[in-house]
Order: C-alpha cells, then sequence, then structure tokens
C-alpha cells in the first residue's frame, strides 16, 4: 500500500533525481506555526467531510493564517495528480480511485457549516478521466449553490489539456463566480517546471471563458524565483491582458523538498510592489503581488475589490 507521507513514495518520479539546495528564508518569508480556536474549528469540520485541502497538500504557508479564519482550499478529485510538475507538493501518479459522486455534497456541507462568504474549489490533475473532471466542478458549484446559495465560488481548474475542447463548456454553464487556472511561470521554463501542460493552452483557455461568458471574472497567476527574468514577468502580463484576465496574482516559489526544483533567488518586496504597480498600469482590475501571495490568499476579500473595481469601470457603482 502506498504511504503518501513518504516523500519516495508521494513524489516516485523525483525520488532519484539529486538534492537541491534549499536556501534559508529571509525575514520576509517566515510565518506563525498554525493554531487557534478557529484553526481546530476548520481542521475539524474538513475532516469530519472526509475532505482534502490544497492547503495541506501543497503545504502552503499561510494555511495557519486562513485556518484560523475559517477558509480553506478544497481541494477534489483525490490527492494523487496524473502530472508531475518540479515545483508541486501535491502527490503524483496513477491516481488509485475514480472519482467519487458523493464528494460534491460533501465540499457543499463543509461550505455551509464554516459559514464561507467565498469559496475557493481546486482539484489535482486527473488526466485517467475523460472529461478531466469538467462534470465533477460543475456539480460541486451546483450543489454549493444549493447549500449555501449566497456564498461566492472561485474555481481554480486544471488545464483540460487532453480533453475535448467542449468540456470547457460544463464547467462554465454552472457559473462560477471566478475562474482561475494558473500559469505558473514563464513560457521558457515550462519544459523544466510545468513539462506536462502548454503555455498558449493555457491561455486560451482562459481566454474562451471570456468568450463562453463574459460575465464571469478570469484569475490567472505565476510564481517568481524559479530563474525567470523581470521581462519575462513583464510579458507574461501582456499576454495575460491579451487573453482578457481579469486578476493576476504574483508569489514567491518556496521549495518543497530537495527533490523540488531550486529556489533561484528570494525576490524582495519592493520588486513585488514594483510588479503589482505595472501589473495595473496594463489595466489588470485586481492585483496581488507579495511573497506570500498564492491563488486563494484572502480571495474572499480580493473578490470583493475585483466586483468593485469591475463595477467602477463600467459606471455602475
Amino acid at each position: 500500500m502506498r504511504d503518501l507521507n513518504i516523500p519516495g513514495e508521494r513524489h516516485p518520479e523525483k525520488a532519484h533525481k539529486p538534492d537541491n539546495a534549499q536556501p534559508r528564508k529571509p525575514s520576509w518569508i517566515r510565518v506563525k506555526a498554525p493554531q487557534g480556536e478557529g484553526y481546530t474549528k476548520t481542521r475539524n469540520i474538513l475532516r469530519e467531510n472526509s475532505l482534502k485541502t490544497v492547503c495541506e497538500e501543497a503545504a502552503c504557508p499561510n494555511a495557519g493564517e486562513c485556518w484560523s479564519q475559517g477558509h480553506a482550499t478544497m481541494m477534489i478529485m483525490g490527492e494523487v495528480c496524473t502530472r508531475a510538475c518540479s515545483f508541486c507538493n501535491i502527490a503524483t501518479g496513477k491516481p488509485p480511485e475514480a472519482l467519487d459522486a458523493f464528494e460534491p455534497g460533501r465540499v457543499a456541507d463543509a461550505v455551509q457549516k464554516l459559514g464561507l462568504n467565498h469559496v475557493v474549489i481546486t482539484s489535482v490533475d486527473r488526466d485517467d478521466v475523460e472529461d478531466g473532471g469538467a462534470e465533477h466542478f460543475a456539480q460541486t458549484i451546483r450543489a454549493i449553490r444549493h447549500r449555501a446559495p449566497n456564498t461566492t465560488i472561485e474555481i481554480l481548474t486544471p488545464d483540460f489539456l487532453k480533453c475535448d475542447p467542449s468540456v470547457l463548456e460544463i464547467v462554465v454553464d454552472a457559473k462560477p463566480d471566478v475562474f482561475n487556472h494558473n500559469l505558473e511561470t514563464v513560457p521558457g521554463l515550462y519544459p523544466e517546471v510545468r513539462a506536462g501542460a502548454r503555455y498558449f493552452h493555457s491561455l486560451r483557455l482562459l481566454q474562451r471563458v471570456k468568450e463562453l461568458d463574459p460575465s464571469i471574472f478570469t484569475k490567472s497567476g505565476i510564481m517568481v524565483g524559479l530563474g525567470e527574468d523581470k521581462m519575462g514577468v513583464l510579458q507574461v502580463m501582456d499576454d495575460m491582458r491579451a487573453a482578457d484576465i481579469d486578476f493576476l496574482t504574483i508569489g514567491q516559489y518556496l521549495q518543497p523538498t530537495p527533490k523540488h526544483h531550486a529556489v533561484d533567488r528570494f525576490v524582495h518586496p519592493d520588486e513585488f510592489a514594483a510588479y503589482e504597480t505595472a501589473a495595473y498600469g496594463k489595466g489588470f482590475h485586481m492585483v496581488s503581488a507579495t511573497p506570500l501571495t498564492r491563488s486563494s490568499y484572502h480571495a474572499g476579500d480580493d473578490f470583493e475589490r475585483l466586483r468593485a473595481a469591475r463595477e467602477k469601470k463600467l459606471g455602475t457603482a
């Protein structure tokens, strides 16, 4: 029986790779250990509903803060990903189980119990499933709408690269409030960082969401500190705006284990501030660019700011 707590079994494709040094984090990266009543309550509700979170699986540094406030990014479709990106800490390989038909209901139940105003739902890649899990996402969205009708829903999806293009319509027709798909890095680093994906396919996916339903906010993010340069980051911003993406996130890459992609450098907060200024200048409605920014960090507050920004631009505020 595979034990996902053992690094060699969690990431079998990385087990024989040479170790990369893990440099000491600067002061602006360090966070407090998770604790408190709110953290415990959130953890218990997730456990009672047999739910996984990307907060735990990807070793997010913000988990303690978010869980203490009752926020968690729920990860559907299992805990084993069919891709093996060099930056990611989620377990990889062939998923041992089919999709769980009861999972959408359990997610909706947890959202209701946590009293969430805004929820983020993400997933592993499931290239073993014909539609990549598109219908499972749609069922989860509909279940949350039924159990918690006032909760706004943000999804962070796979790229559906190996599926018929029509599967995207299944997800869009379920009408999430925000459709997020991360580009993760600059195109030149894809072969070593995100080998199973295609940069321009991911861009086109987000562009098609807007074409199918212009009312849905689109969102994407990248990490810095992987080996990119500043001009590469600015070019990604231009590519995103050409695809009509509303919301950009930029955060520092943190190396999960010595077997993962090495940290090239720790980007100073002043550089993040410069990226934020540049991104707003290029026309994004919303930008979050800090060392600890992650796709769903402060997602609820950011959604309200995003909605207000669009209303102001349209003159409907």
